[in-house]
């Protein structure tokens, strides 16, 4: 299956681990609270299609219940020079999600620890997270460009530079299509079409 290219270059930031875990196959499903810096409306997916922008959270292997072969530990954020990008992803479906038996009944589709999903569902006010159904692709090579400082803080999308629309267009499906079909069915059984 061909991706739906992405048409800006335009970086989605999630834990280094879990952009694995989406660019290797493991997971098909993001889950998202929202960042400090998302504005009056909260979060929401202001794009179609992205690449997946690694964060060097430091603990992150401690929250969740898979990591990549060979996984390390990060130097803090604030040293970072550079971005290393494996991989796009296409918003397929999303929802938000307010009911706590759904999240437990999709637990085995992601790898994040139920306290950590518990945490992040019952944050504030609103007890919900946004679960968005997501297909990934590998590019065909690493993708390095240099950090800076717009890429820090609390906010869910950046602006990165042109040159990765290239790449995106040779990537290639995370999955195939009979899994990814088979991990979407999966998700829509619980929390509807």
């Amino acid at each position: 299956m061909k991706p739906e290219l992405p048409s800006v270059s335009v970086g989605f930031k999630e834990w280094a681990y879990v952009c694995d875990s989406l660019v290797q196959g493991v997971q098909s499903l993001i889950l998202r609270k929202g960042g400090i810096h998302e504005g009056r409306g909260g979060f929401e997916w202001k794009h179609r299609q992205f690449f997946l922008f690694p964060t060097w959270f430091h603990t992150q292997s401690e929250r969740l219940t898979w990591s990549p072969e060979g996984a390390t530990s990060f130097p803090p954020e604030e040293d970072r020079t550079s971005v290393d990008v494996d991989g796009f992803a296409t918003l397929e479906q999303v929802w938000k999600v307010t009911d706590w038996a759904q999240m437990e009944a999709i637990a085995p589709l992601h790898i994040w620890k139920e306290e950590i999903v518990k945490e992040r569902f019952v944050y504030d006010d609103e007890s919900c997270l946004h679960v968005a159904l997501v297909r990934a692709y590998k590019l065909p090579e690493r993708w390095s460009f240099p950090y800076s400082k717009s890429y820090g803080g609390c906010r869910s999308w950046v602006n990165l530079p042109a040159e990765g629309l290239e790449l995106a267009a040779r990537s290639l499906p995370a999955m195939s299509d009979a899994a990814w079909e088979e991990s979407a069915a999966k998700l829509r059984a619980v929390l509807g079409e």
